[in-house]
């Protein structure tokens, strides 16, 4: 059995699953809609997301797990509950939706400790690049079920847009290191480097 990190209370994460046997975990525009619906009821008030993106058959957050909800502190138990309760009510609710039964992820999710300033901005990067990457889209950007165009943006927002646009400098720093390709052989080593 595999030994899951714990979510230790002011530390970043990246946090990710799939779906078991690569199934799709999104069939149709409104999954993704209450996915993030869900993912605000459960996840917000024990989690700051700087970054996501769901696709078809997985998902990737950029989180820091805070140190007390409105009424209480967190915990590293309570910070997994509150993930694992978020992914077994979606769960639940697309198997209601599409008549199927059993698990829809293929494991507890992944979490990987994010230690580094260099991490954190290229994690942010991998995560927006995500969808290129699996052939979705050609251009990341036209991808919508992503944090790219919102932390663009000055819509209203639950994501941390501030701490991640001055990560980047600005708006049109965030754009310029975007354009460039992901180095994922250099992400691999940061995730390496972040191990030790």
């Amino acid at each position: 059995m595999q030994t899951l990190t714990p979510l230790e209370p002011g530390s970043y994460y990246h946090i990710y699953n799939r779906g078991v046997n690569c199934e799709n975990i999104f069939r149709e525009g409104r999954n993704y809609a209450y996915f993030l619906r869900l993912y605000t009821r459960h996840i917000t008030p024990v989690a700051e997301t700087f970054a996501y993106c769901l696709l078809r058959n997985h998902f990737h957050l950029l989180v820091r797990i805070r140190a007390h909800t409105q009424t209480d502190a967190v915990s590293p138990a309570l910070a997994s509950k509150a993930f694992n309760n978020f992914l077994a009510a979606y769960a639940k609710a697309i198997n209601k939706a599409y008549g199927r039964t059993g698990a829809l992820f293929q494991h507890h999710f992944g979490r990987i400790p994010v230690t580094s300033d260099n991490y954190f901005a290229a994690l942010v990067r991998y995560i927006h690049h995500n969808p290129r990457k699996h052939g979705f889209v050609s251009d990341f950007r036209d991808w919508p079920y992503s944090s790219y165009h919102t932390l663009l943006s000055d819509k209203p927002t639950r994501l941390e847009r501030a701490v991640v646009l001055d990560w980047f400098g600005d708006v049109c720093g965030m754009r310029e290191l975007h354009a460039a390709e992901v180095d994922e052989q250099a992400l691999n080593a940061l995730i390496d480097d972040d191990a030790d």
